[in-house]
């Protein structure tokens, strides 16, 4: 199948499009269908990741699952039977990237778990160092105190929540407990601490049983009928850091299993970071979409079907 970078189901309202998904509206439901398409420093790339949509979805819904019991999520179906055969006909394919979900209001934050210092955090608590912002011996970084010492890829002494703002235009922004207090309530946020928390504690043991690091992941959350609940996707290489545990060594970054392969390409070209983003040479499209199907395959323990596959 060739690579789906936007859709136009028909017969379904649009009700959206995000950096990677088109969002239908059912009436009290969506249709969320994964594309193909990847974004890397706020801007979305003009070259798709052969696969992609279809990780990113198995991914979610095996995470769905696993997670059920800590809390409840907005996943409804999941057979290739819930999509119309008219969709199905129009864009085959569609059903191993789409998830049927019940509509939620989602809380205006990121909610952020990491076991190790990496990415935004890293770059926050180096500055911090450098110039000597500590408190009472710590350091400030992403709204918690860290020890001092620590280099990149640091494992931290426990996991530690650090949600951010949900920017609209430009990068998230790290920001303290007591601002999320402000902004969502005391009584959410405590809430939604523990969820991200220990759905982050019992991924990385999970995966650490098959040799991946979770250094690292995004959640995001809604309030339903019933309370509040998990929602749009898990655990995924978009919204996550998987280092291989066997080539861990702090002091640098790690060999991933995500979309940091796309960063750093990027990082070596004279390209601002403002659109229009330059498009991937194919070696870098092939390596990526390696490493999210090796992803898929290390984690949830079986390969994507071979019957999608281009």
């Amino acid at each position: 199948m060739p690579v789906i970078m936007e859709t136009a189901l028909p017969g379904l309202k649009l009700a959206g499009r995000g950096k990677v998904r088109d969002i239908y509206d059912l009436g009290d439901r969506l249709l969320i269908v994964a594309t193909d398409r990847i974004s890397a420093f706020d801007c979305i790339l003009p070259t798709g990741i052969p696969d992609k949509g279809r990780v990113l979805t198995s991914m979610s819904r095996f995470w769905f699952d696993e997670m059920r019991d800590v809390v409840p999520n907005h996943l409804q179906r999941t057979s290739i039977n819930d999509v119309p055969a008219s969709i199905q006909s129009a864009w085959p394919g569609i059903a191993d990237r789409s998830m049927i979900v019940w509509k939620a209001i989602p809380f205006p934050v990121e909610c952020v778990a990491r076991g190790y210092l990496s990415g935004s955090a890293w770059k926050e608590y180096r500055e911090n160092s450098r110039t000597g912002a500590y408190h009472d011996g710590a350091v400030p970084c992403a709204g918690v105190l860290l020890p001092s010492g620590l280099v990149e890829s640091s494992r931290l002494p426990e996991p530690v929540f650090t949600p951010a703002t949900k920017a609209e235009t430009g990068h998230d922004e790290n920001i303290p407990f007591e601002r999320m207090e402000s902004i969502v309530g005391p009584d959410a946020a405590a809430t939604l601490r523990k969820y991200t928390l220990d759905i982050y504690v019992r991924a990385a043991d999970y995966a650490a049983n098959r040799g991946i690091i979770i250094a690292d992941t995004k959640l995001e959350f809604g309030r339903a009928p019933e309370g509040i609940i998990l929602i749009d996707e898990v655990l995924t290489p978009d919204s996550s850091r998987f280092w291989d545990a066997s080539a861990y060594a702090p002091g640098r970054p790690q060999p991933s299993y995500d979309k940091q392969f796309v960063r750093d390409y990027l990082e070596t070209l004279e390209w601002d970071k403002t659109p229009p983003a330059p498009p991937l040479p194919p070696e870098v499209v092939a390596r990526t979409s390696d490493k999210y199907r090796e992803a898929h395959r290390r984690l949830t323990g079986h390969s994507l079907p071979e019957h999608d596959r281009e």
